[in-house]
């Protein structure tokens, strides 16, 4: 399994303090929290993103390119990739980039976030928010595979002799999780695929998160892709922590009474009892994370959100200390027994290379000179088909 962090880059004040950070402050505490994940011997960290105030990750690619540089094995992710409002070419482009510059310690979730006045900044209609996801994910999925792209759809203008550049690395499209708070026809679309399943498990009760995991594993299978068992299923997961679990809960009241998020809803002790909200000592948190399993089967991800509701960069780099020192291998462990063999490991760049290669070296594409247009020509490539196979089987 791969534990790690979550952002949702949000900027609240700090209800003891008064005062609010400055953009500039939470985009160099958030590099701060990520190289400090990897010193916990954490595995990944993931970042989403928002284009209005009070969050700052509006590009989360630049972000992540520059934690990869500053980590060694660190996978970097989003939390959420906006599948709806971006332009699917941009997002292949985009993140086939930071695969190359991550050497392949990257994936990412896509989701249709959750700000509505998103959709008119970038010229779409919210009302058509669930048929863009699908039509602009099948558009990204086949970027990603196919050299050469011929698409007409009903919500961009039309592509002919497309090709997204750079390639992926090794000719093998990042891993995609597809990301959902509620809606079934998401757990339909990653299951189609083949894709993983993130349920961010934060604001709704387990029986919520169950029915969705379970209309995915059902339907991954219905796919052809493997055993429901087999399903790639991600959760998300808050906590906050202190040596013992009274000081956990006055540290961290403040913080939840004052918090937009939390604000003016169920009293804190409410909140824990209707979701995976844990406050208290470490060995709290573990008894509740290793009962996920019970609730959704064996899975492959688990991301705590530690990063928010204001509070300082101290305690959230104490957060980080009793994740990776105290909770996380004991998790590792329990997770791990009675797992069985046949339970997919959590996708790697590297196993995603093996599983299409074998022992072959993999494709490294190479450019012949061209003008941009493939429309009349073969395949901007040199590579030949007996080699790699044609464009339309990869």
């Amino acid at each position: 399994m791969q534990f790690g962090l979550m952002s949702v880059s949000d900027i609240t004040r700090n209800p003891l303090t008064g005062e609010t950070p400055s953009e500039a402050q939470r985009i160099r505490d958030v590099v701060t929290i990520a190289k400090h994940a990897e010193d916990a011997g954490l595995d990944v960290f993931a970042i989403g993103e928002h284009h209005n105030p009070p969050f700052f990750s509006s590009s989360p690619t630049t972000t992540l390119a520059y934690i990869a540089a500053q980590t060694e094995r660190l996978l970097v992710s989003t939390s959420t990739t906006l599948i709806t409002t971006n332009d699917p070419v941009r997002i292949a482009e985009d993140y086939a980039m930071l695969q190359h510059l991550s050497g392949g310690r990257m994936d990412l979730m896509m989701g249709r976030g959750n700000t509505g006045p998103v959709y008119p900044w970038f010229g779409k209609d919210i009302r058509q928010g669930l048929p863009l996801a699908i039509e602009n994910y099948q558009l990204l999925h086949r970027l990603w595979r196919e050299d050469v792209v011929d698409f007409e759809g009903k919500f961009r203008t039309a592509l002919n002799g497309f090709t997204s550049t750079p390639r992926p690395l090794d000719d093998v499209a990042p891993f995609v999780w597809h990301g959902s708070i509620r809606t079934p026809e998401i757990a339909e679309q990653a299951a189609y695929y083949g894709d993983g399943f993130f349920a961010n498990n934060i604001f709704w009760p387990k029986e919520h998160y169950q029915r969705l995991i379970s209309l995915y594993r059902q339907r991954y299978a219905h796919y052809g892709h493997g055993t429901p068992e087999q399903a790639i299923v991600g959760l998300g997961g808050q906590a906050f922590m202190a040596k013992n679990s009274q000081d956990a809960i006055d540290q961290f009241r403040p913080f939840f009474n004052a918090a937009p998020v939390y604000g003016n809803g169920p009293s804190m002790e409410d909140f824990t009892e209707m979701t995976p909200l844990t406050v208290g000592s470490p060995q709290q948190v573990i008894d509740r994370y290793a009962a996920m399993r019970d609730y959704y089967g064996d899975y492959q991800r688990q991301l705590f959100l530690v990063d928010h509701a204001g509070l300082p960069l101290k305690m959230v780099l104490e957060q980080i200390d009793f994740l990776g020192q105290d909770v996380v291998p004991v998790l590792r462990r329990e997770l791990q027994k009675n797992r069985p063999a046949n339970v997919p490991d959590a996708p790697t760049h590297a196993a995603l290379v093996k599983a299409k290669y074998g022992d072959k070296a993999p494709r490294q594409p190479r450019p012949n000179a061209n003008r941009g247009d493939n429309v009349t020509g073969g395949s901007p490539y040199q590579d030949t088909e007996s080699a790699f196979g044609s464009a339309a089987n990869r």
